[in-house]
């Protein structure tokens, strides 16, 4: 199938009804100018890592470069993996600058004054800083926990961030989730998280999902995602992360807070690896109902989500660059009154119903 070939005035048109624009130019010539909105993403690194930049196969992206043929030839390659809603712009970019379309300047040394604090670390370095720029995270939840950590996420630069929520902003929400102001009050959570997270880092996609997560829809949402985080306040939410996550072999990281105490751990299940330590491990049925613990009636010190939400964006980081000693295997307790901490070991369930060597993989 021939690539579709458009003009830079057609490519304007779809770039502003929403669709991706990508400039598969090299970082210097991104120097020289690139068309306003575009995305720099090199050929080479969006033929090798395309899940990374397109959401799914039908995804709609225009591809942009020099001339032409560039964007032609990476549009051919995409295809022939199986993306289907390709275009590429007749004359490049000098085509468009000709049309008199708008150009913004590329400065190769924002990436670098963004992350420099980052970037210095040992462990991290550019090599570091591109894993988390070609990641991404899932967060379920845009309330008390999602908020510090998508904060964090986004400022560290994960590149890819979808954010699933179906609640409204209410003014009780403002004590402890900061992803939100008073003038976001009657508005859908996700729409006032994406817009907060835009400002804090431009650079990187939001996408955002009005919705709430169970086991019927779960799935829709991990299609190349690398890792997820809980952020939720329900159980059956978590069980339905936990349990998809442990088919598909996806980490994620679990976060829970109660008045002045809060829960955080990281969950590695695969029963494609076959290997075990699930969430229903350690608790094999939902305690959702009226004895379940909520902030609604047992209230929260707004610092406890924030608190375990950081350490929730921590761990993700760490997992994403492969460095340091992780939760895996452990559950870490919080209390903020005592201001102490401890560690639970926790072992998989070889009876366990989902990652049990035991049988395993069944329904919940």
């Amino acid at each position: 199938m021939p690539v579709t070939d458009i003009s830079p005035a057609r490519a304007r048109e779809l770039q502003q009804n929403g669709c991706l624009l990508i400039d598969v130019r090299e970082p210097a010539e991104w120097a020289a100018g690139m068309a306003e909105g575009a995305r720099p993403v090199s050929k080479s690194e969006l033929e090798s890592q395309a899940c990374h930049h397109l959401e799914s196969y039908g995804q709609a992206a225009i591809l942009i470069c020099a001339g032409g043929k560039r964007s032609d030839a990476c549009a051919a390659e995409l295809q022939r993996q199986g993306y289907t809603a390709l275009y590429s712009v007749l004359g490049g970019t000098q085509a468009w600058i000709d049309a008199g379309l708008p150009v913004s300047p590329y400065s190769a040394s924002d990436f670098d004054r963004r992350y420099a604090r980052q970037m210095i670390l040992p462990n991290v370095g550019r090599e570091g800083q591109q894993k988390l720029s070609n990641s991404r995270v899932l967060i379920v939840g845009a309330g008390g926990l999602g908020s510090p950590c998508a904060f964090y996420l986004a400022a560290a630069g994960i590149g890819h961030i979808t954010i699933v929520d179906d609640d409204l902003v209410d003014l009780s929400n403002l004590q402890r989730q900061i992803l939100h102001k008073n003038s976001n009050i009657g508005q859908n959570k996700v729409n006032s998280a994406k817009s907060t997270l835009n400002d804090l880092n431009p650079t990187i996609c939001i996408d955002i999902h009005k919705d709430r997560i169970t086991t019927i829809n779960i799935s829709n949402y991990l299609n190349n995602i690398d890792l997820v985080i809980d952020a939720t306040d329900n159980f059956n939410s978590r069980y339905a992360i936990s349990d998809a996550c442990a088919r598909r072999g996806i980490p994620w990281v679990y976060g829970a807070v109660h008045r002045f105490e809060g829960q955080v751990s990281l969950f590695t299940a695969s029963i494609p690896d076959g290997r075990g330590l699930c969430y229903r491990c350690l608790f094999p049925e939902s305690v959702d109902g009226p004895d379940a613990p909520n902030c609604t009636e047992a209230g929260v010190m707004g610092v406890a989500p924030g608190l375990i939400g950081v350490l929730q964006a921590s761990e993700a980081i760490k997992r994403i660059l492969g460095i340091g000693q992780s939760l895996t295997g452990r559950l870490l307790h919080i209390d903020l009154l005592s201001m102490t901490t401890h560690d639970t070991q926790m072992q998989p369930d070889p009876e366990c119903p989902i990652c049990g060597s035991n049988g395993g993989a069944g329904a919940p």
